[in-house]
């Protein structure tokens, strides 16, 4: 019933628009500093776990770049970015509307006759959707250059092997495949985040449950909707 009232159709499309524009800043382009930092180390990591564990002359050399270049792009650059957006962003939703529900600025907007949860909710679920699949190609990038850091700055393995295994075997699904992801991550955060925060009651104390309710929850959908989306679309 929440998301019915939110995807109406907006009163003044101009509005919208901007509210939008805003939200794409506030919850995307702000989040690139923190994907950017979490990528590189986590794609150095995976890089150097992936030597160390495979040390058999049997296995190709390679496989150290293309066991990294897929994990990145099946999993960490998708589920694993959205369970840690989910705590940024999710967090910043729900306070931001619960802390609008508590002080009574909702029900002012419901009193001049807005469409409050369309008004308030719907720019966040679209503006963070629309750049999500930037996070995630942002985010693919930046591990791949942070193996591609560990081989050129240590001894672990030959750059010329790493870059050899990021271009053995690529299969361009794995890239729709996490675009896909993303976007049904995104607006699992974006939806339950807003949920939460717009049916707080109490004070500032039950803000912040609500907030934290709101992260959890998304996590959890998150999880879950992982194992069925690698299901449906890896069959």
């Amino acid at each position: 019933m929440f998301m019915q009232r939110v995807f109406g159709i907006p009163d003044r499309w101009r509005t919208f628009g901007r509210r939008t524009i805003q939200e794409v800043s506030k919850l995307g382009i702000d989040s690139i500093p923190l994907v950017i930092i979490i990528s590189l180390f986590i794609g150095a990591v995976i890089a150097i776990q992936m030597q160390l564990n495979i040390s058999s002359p049997l296995i190709p050399a390679y496989s150290v770049g293309l066991a990294t270049r897929d994990i990145v792009l099946l999993e960490f650059s998708n589920s694993i970015l959205c369970l840690i957006l989910a705590g940024k962003v999710g967090s910043n939703i729900a306070s931001e509307i619960g802390t609008m529900r508590v002080t009574e600025q909702i029900d002012a907007l419901e009193i001049m006759g807005v469409n409050s949860a369309n008004f308030l909710v719907l720019p966040k679920v679209v503006g963070f959707v629309l750049f999500m699949p930037a996070l995630v190609v942002i985010c693919m990038a930046t591990s791949l250059i942070g193996g591609y850091l560990v081989a050129l700055l240590t001894d672990i393995i030959t750059v010329s092997r790493y870059v050899y295994g990021l271009q053995a075997l690529f299969q361009e699904w794995y890239v729709w495949y996490g675009l896909i992801k993303s976007v049904v991550f995104a607006f699992i955060i974006s939806s339950v985040a807003s949920f939460y925060g717009y049916y707080v009651k109490g004070g500032a104390l039950d803000v912040g449950k609500a907030s934290t309710n709101g992260v959890v929850a998304s996590s959890i959908l998150i999880l879950l909707f992982d194992v069925l989306l690698t299901k449906l679309l890896l069959q």
